[in-house]
Parts: C-alpha cells; structure tokens; sequence
C-alpha cells in the first residue's frame, strides 16, 4: 500500500472509531501511532521512538513529552498528544518548554491524533517559533498536504531542505491569513491603499466605511469567478477527454471491414437459428 493509501486508512480509521476514543491514551494507540507507523517510524523501538521522554526543565525533573523521534542515537522531534477532543490552542506553552531544553531537537508536533501541527525554530535558533509553519488536519486532507508530510519519512529525511521549506511555509502561511483576515474585515490601512487610487475624498471613518464595502463585495466577486473558471476549466478538459474516446472508438469502427465471407458465414447460422425456431429480429451481427 502507497503512503497516500495508507494516510487514507488512517482517516477511515478516525471516521469509524472517533466516537470510541475518550481519552488521551486511546488517542495515542488509535490515531498517532499508527500515524507514525506510516510515517516509517518503527514505534515499537525504543532507539527510534521514545514514548515518556524526559524533558528536564530547569530546576524541573522529570519532564516527559509523549513522543521523542531519534536520527543517529539523538532526539530531534518531540511530540505532545492530547485527545482528539482538545483545542491545541490551549497546550502551545507546554511544547515550547520542552523543545527549548535540548538543542539537538529541530521539530516539535502538537497533536489531537487528527490535526497536527508542526513546529521549528526559525525566528531564533533552539526557542520554539509560536506559530507553526504547517498545520494538517487528517479530515481535510489536501493533496499538498500529503506531498508536505512525505518529506517526514523516516527514509527520505531531509532536515536541511525541511527547515527549508518551513520558512517558506511559515510566511507563505502568515501572508494568507493575514490577505483572508483583510479581506473578511479589511482595516483602514488596506481600505486607504485602495481608496487614496480612486477618490481625492479626505479619509474619513464614512468614507473608509463605503469603501470596505466596495473591498469586501469586490474580492468576493473575483473569488467567485475564480471558482467558476476553475470549475469551467475541468468540465472542459473532462469533456475534451470524452471527444478523444468517443473520436478513437468512431475511428476504431471505420478500420473494421466486415467481409463478403463473414457475411455469409452469418446469414448461414441465421438461416439455421431461424429454423430452429429464433427470432430473426434478435439475430444480428456487429464489427469487431
């Protein structure tokens, strides 16, 4: 089974058991490790995948985080489940400690077993960064997610074009949101830069009021042609598709010639199937 495959089974297994699932453990053997199986990490060895590691925090010892992964006999990423019940938003502290206390480790996943969060050190070496540079969620899995988490297998690890990637990733995802949170309640600053190109009127609250109404009706409009020629786009190339079958068939059936003797082959069993008492308007004969 490939790996998308596989990702798929562990979506089907999170639809089907989910409301079996009531704590935090069950969360880890039903979801995560399984996850990490796929992931190519053997969890049931203990020099790759730690369970209970110990993350000693200053003048606090015995500090575990759920999961240690090891490359070459070192830890370099942490994981912290909860259950597939909890916000993540409420544990992001609890990580940044722990990932802080070892400068070996150069990932750290937060997870409720369906959506994970995955996290580096890209504003400042070994501190935790507050946002994550990819977040997946298993029950809305894209096609870019999966080619994101291949880069995670135990075998085609490649931590320098991961951390790479990450800082791509993290501003990518830092421009998007702040482009949707414009967009949905655009502020004055971004209303202005539109407004100043297109009306000599002084800035005030009114007029950056009507002009977000503009913006917001504006975008709204292009995402939805956007939408429409996308889908257009796809129904045109599926129906080009079916032309080419139907074209090939068509052409298929004008290189059949049927023969003078194959046509009296048939009209022979025809005449003994009539015989025999069949109807002729059941018999006929087709190119092949």
């Amino acid at each position: 089974m490939d790996f998308e495959n596989q990702l798929n089974a562990i979506v089907e297994t999170i639809s089907e058991r989910k409301t079996l699932v009531n704590t935090e453990e069950a969360t880890k053997m039903t979801f995560v490790m399984p996850f990490l199986k796929v992931l190519g990490y053997d969890v049931f060895n203990p020099s790759i995948v730690v369970p209970e590691y110990t993350a000693d925090i200053g003048i606090k010892k015995g500090e575990k985080v759920d999961y240690a992964i090891f490359k070459d006999g070192k830890p370099f990423i942490l994981i912290e489940a909860k259950n597939h019940t909890e916000n993540l938003d409420n544990h992001n502290n609890q990580l940044v400690r722990y990932f802080n206390t070892d400068p070996n480790i150069k990932f750290a996943i937060l997870t409720n077993g369906i959506e994970y969060r995955f996290f580096t050190d890209i504003e400042q070496q070994n501190l935790m960064d507050k946002i994550p540079f990819l977040v997946i969620n298993l029950e809305k899995l894209k096609p870019r997610d999966i080619k994101d988490l291949k880069r995670f297998i135990c075998t085609d690890l490649n931590l320098d074009e991961i951390l790479n990637i990450a800082m791509e990733k993290k501003y990518y995802k830092a421009i998007q949101d702040i482009f949707k949170n414009e967009i949905e309640n655009p502020s004055d600053e971004f209303t202005s830069f539109f407004a100043k190109q297109m009306t000599e009127k002084r800035m005030t609250s009114a007029v950056l009021e009507e002009f977000k109404n503009y913006i917001k009706k504006s975008f709204k409009e292009i995402i939805n042609d956007l939408a429409y020629d996308k889908i257009t786009n796809i129904k045109n190339n599926l129906q080009a598709i079916n032309d080419d079958e139907d074209n090939e068939q068509i052409n298929e059936s004008r290189d059949i010639v049927t023969t003078e003797e194959e046509l009296q082959g048939f009209y022979i069993v025809k005449s003994i199937l009539a015989s025999a008492g069949a109807n002729l308007e059941d018999i006929n004969y087709k190119d092949t």
